[in-house]
């Protein structure tokens, strides 16, 4: 559902958007962690600690594609794969064996881009700024102690990002990059056991990327 997302989102930016000066496409991976947020359950209501665990399988990674224009600005999509995985602590005070947005928490936005080229070292350094509004798509893993489990992707409300960071050219078609970015979901997830578990996840990440321009 993700991938299908994502398809779905490049295509419409493709014909909305005027021929670009430059097309280029990324990937990255990095730290990410998620601080406390409140959750509204049939399992109780309580503050919950998430766990990123950004390099355990499957691990953390984002992907986007940015059209830019000779004006330094770009538009694009963007899926980040990121992770939420409540403490031990709290799946016992709620009864739950499981309570994971981690394969993963699919955020997937429509992006405006802005850079300063030609700024530092020769034109090589690149800052940069992103936003985006989209969807989250997570794969909702609940299972609680007496009861069906709920396990796969769903739409589960609004999303959005923001972040800044530099890149670095290691060729005419090469960039390096690095980033900190947050991101934020709005969640209401249908339980197979009956009701829904909704909370609001956001998410900090230093990512580090790979770019190629065509």
């Amino acid at each position: 559902m993700a991938h299908l997302g994502v398809k779905a989102a490049f295509s419409a930016v493709i014909l909305a958007t005027p021929a670009a000066a430059e097309m280029e496409v990324s990937f990255y991976l990095g730290s990410q962690s998620s601080p406390h947020s409140t959750i509204e359950s049939p399992f109780g209501n309580q503050t919950v600690k998430w766990e990123g665990k950004s390099f355990e399988a499957p691990v953390y990674y984002g992907l986007r594609a940015i059209y830019w224009r000779e004006s330094g600005w770009g538009y694009g999509v963007e899926l980040t794969h990121a992770k939420a995985y409540a403490s031990d602590a709290d799946l016992a005070s709620l009864g739950l064996n499981s309570l994971e947005f981690t394969d993963g928490h699919n955020i997937i936005t429509a992006n405006i881009h802005r850079r300063w080229e030609d700024q530092w070292w020769n034109g090589r350094l690149t800052p940069f700024v992103t936003a985006g509004i989209g969807v989250a798509v997570p794969h909702v893993d609940v299972e609680p102690g007496v009861g069906d489990a709920t396990f796969g992707y769903q739409y589960t409300g609004p999303a959005a990002r923001l972040g800044a960071g530099i890149s670095l050219d290691l060729s005419d078609r090469i960039a390096t990059y690095a980033e900190y970015q947050i991101t934020y979901s709005d969640n209401k997830a249908d339980l197979d056991s009956g009701g829904t578990l909704e909370t609001s996840l956001i998410t900090n990440a230093l990512n580090f990327g790979l770019t190629y321009k065509f």
